[in-house]
């Protein structure tokens, strides 16, 4: 008689995970799509490539000399000095070869007829920094002009990469005078004087190198303006279609990540992609959404999946950026859409209310077409996050829950298939990562992990991200996560995290099932 071979079905806590590689990605050059630059032994015509404005009445020598760009002057003189157009999630870098004497260098954004104006800058006296300065003038007017200044400033040269990360509603200022770890210089929240993410100034504002010398020069070596990948990562998640299987497009995996800035509502939505085979990260682009309301939100912890039946970029975002207008808005999930292909460059989606209302985080939707039903995967704060399951008829609408809370702390709650079942996962706070069945969310176990991402004194509330592969890997299964290692020299809420960390998963002592 033939014997048939039934294979017993595979459980998430059979697979062992072993650790690949890990990284810390600090605005990495490899890891940044450019915007602007100015590159001075590049420049043919200086006055048409980036018109000068000299903002005083004496006017300092703007010149390029073994291939710097050169502001010189023995009186006192403030020049702008034309780098790119204006984005609010953007990374604005300056280059310094070297400054002399007294003066003040940074970065001025404004519209063509200076009718507001945001300056930072770290003013200098005998090239050693004195302090750190966020001004904000409104029709010539000065609104604010304070010190934003961070850390030891006694005894630091003004030299070396002067990096402005802007944060939609705050921005971190860091020097970098080597190739060392760049040190946090300033800080600000400056929503409560103006909002950068509306879009009038994403279209009408640009970007000046601000420099402002007496007796003395500054020498640039170059500046530019980028989207970047930052200096710490959370919130990482597979783009998917429909009914939840990873999205594998030119032999890459897609995945969003949280690029991270100081606390909440700082971070934006970075898109990233992966050869699983070898650790090659590469930044994409970034989204951000509109509601609609002139503002382009940076919202995180996002799920975006292609629908191909619409043939829509669909998916659901936390409204993390009410914590920017926290008076007025509340927390709450969103669900985003879009025609175009959000994964390339700087893209925008829809987003809209879905009266999913409250403290939930780290959504992500599928199709059960078995079950007919659309279904939803989330954490909600019952007594600590707890992940909860919702479904409902529509993807966009009408949810219900279903299944939870578990018993167990939960972030990064996510569903995949595993030898074509349904699972669900999540961190905790308890270090393990958690299984569960699906739809009714009972315990299934533990992923099994060597060297997890955390140890004795840092969190363990990471995004599992286990990935089914198709044939033709070496390993079967993959994840990608994140530590919570928050960086160093922040004041005040600091919610960095994170290196990224690559795992790949065989199955140990398998076994089939032989009937007759």
């Amino acid at each position: 008689m033939l014997s048939t071979t039934l294979r017993a079905q595979i459980q998430p806590d059979q697979i062992n995970f072993v650790r690949q590689g890990a990284k810390r990605i600090i605005f990495d050059k490899d890891q940044s799509i450019t915007l602007s630059s100015l590159s001075p032994e590049k420049i043919i015509s200086l006055p048409v490539m980036h018109p000068v404005t000299n903002q005083m009445t004496t006017h300092a020598q703007v010149v390029i000399e073994e291939n710097k760009l050169v502001v010189k002057s023995k009186d006192d003189t403030n020049t702008a000095i034309w780098l790119g157009g204006f984005n609010p999630f953007a990374t604005y870098t300056m280059d310094l070869a070297a400054t002399l004497g007294d003066g003040s260098i940074g970065f001025e954004f404004t519209d063509a007829a200076s009718l507001e104006k945001v300056i930072i800058s770290e003013e200098f006296k005998d090239s050693l920094v004195t302090t750190v300065k966020f001004k904000f003038l409104k029709n010539n007017a000065v609104v604010v002009d304070q010190s934003i200044a961070v850390g030891e400033k006694a005894g630091r040269l003004v030299r070396g990469k002067i990096i402005l990360q802007m944060l939609g509603s705050g921005l971190v200022l860091y020097n970098q005078p080597t190739e060392a770890l760049p040190q946090v210089t300033g800080q600000f929240d400056f929503n409560k004087y103006i909002d950068l993410r509306n879009k009038t100034y994403l279209n009408s504002w640009q970007s000046r190198l601000l420099i402002g010398v007496k007796n003395g020069a500054a020498k640039i070596n170059k500046a530019e303006v980028a989207l970047t990948a930052g200096m710490g990562f959370a919130d990482i998640r597979p783009i998917t279609y429909e009914t939840g299987e990873p999205m594998i497009d030119q032999g890459r995996l897609w995945y969003t990540m949280s690029i991270r800035g100081r606390g909440l509502p700082h971070p934006v939505q970075g898109v990233f992609s992966l050869n699983p085979s070898v650790f090659d990260i590469k930044l994409e682009g970034i989204v951000v959404f509109d509601r609609n309301d002139g503002l382009l939100r940076n919202e995180v912890a996002s799920h975006i999946f292609y629908d191909r039946k619409a043939k829509m970029w669909r998916g659901v975002t936390t409204g993390f950026s009410a914590y920017a207008n926290i008076a007025h808005e509340k927390k709450q999930l969103l669900i985003i859409e879009s025609r175009h292909d959000p994964r390339f460059g700087f893209s925008v989606m829809n987003a809209r209310p879905f009266q999913m209302v409250g403290d939930m985080e780290d959504p992500q939707i599928l199709f059960d077409d078995k079950a007919g039903k659309w279904r939803m995967i989330s954490c909600k704060n019952q007594d600590g996050y707890k992940a909860i399951l919702s479904e409902s008829d529509h993807w966009d609408r009408d949810y219900k829950q279903i299944a939870g809370p578990v018993a167990h702390n939960s972030t990064g709650t996510s569903m995949q298939r595993i030898d074509g079942k349904i699972f669900c996962f999540s961190g905790s706070s308890e270090n393990k990562i958690y299984t569960y069945t699906y739809p009714d969310l009972k315990a299934a176990g533990t992923l099994k992990i060597d060297l997890p991402p955390w140890n004795e004194i840092s969190g363990s509330r990471v995004w599992p991200n286990v990935v089914e592969l198709p044939d033709g890997y070496s390993f079967k299964y993959v994840a990608l996560m994140m530590d919570r290692f928050n960086y160093p020299g922040l004041q005040g809420q600091n919610w960095t995290y994170g290196a990224l960390y690559l795992y790949h998963g065989y199955l140990a002592n398998h076994k089939s099932q032989l009937t007759p």
